[in-house]
């Protein structure tokens, strides 16, 4: 177990230090900023879709390790994916987090495995969900108010 909480750790820094797909977008579809109050936590996610399929997501802000890792692990995961596909990850991630099963309708989580851990942590959840909110509100069209985890 001690070797397996090693490598989560060591995939969460990595993300954190060299976090994937970040900075803006260009041509975007829409975009969503997210603020975590509790620890200061600002992301922003771009968004762009051809259709029902997301071809590109990025994003950019200050966070935590948890907060930019999450975010990181969030954009390789869900980019290439239909719409549908993407809310039933990002259900099935949000119920992880939350501790109400090893996440909702089946879909299997991947690499975002890494971040179970976290709910052990109640206060590091907000970290780890702050991206995942804010792409729903960009699926949603995006919002000129900050989604936040208050």
């Amino acid at each position: 177990m001690s070797d397996l909480r090693d490598l989560y750790q060591q995939v969460i820094l990595d993300h954190y230090r060299a976090p994937r797909n970040f900075g803006p977008l260009e041509p975007v579809s829409s975009c969503a900023e997210g603020y975590n109050p509790l620890c200061g936590d600002k992301v922003k996610v771009y968004l762009r879709t051809d259709g029902e399929r997301i071809e590109g997501l990025t994003f950019e802000g200050v966070g935590c390790a948890i907060s930019t890792a999450s975010a990181s692990l969030m954009t390789e995961a869900v980019r290439g994916l239909e719409r549908f596909e993407a809310e039933a990850l990002l259900a099935s991630f949000l119920a992880l987090m939350t501790g109400d099963g090893e996440g909702a309708n089946g879909v299997p989580l991947g690499k975002l495995e890494v971040l179970s851990g976290v709910k052990d942590y109640p206060v590091r959840i907000k970290c780890a969900t702050l991206a995942w909110h804010a792409l729903r509100a960009a699926l949603q069209g995006g919002d000129a108010e900050a989604v936040s985890t208050e």
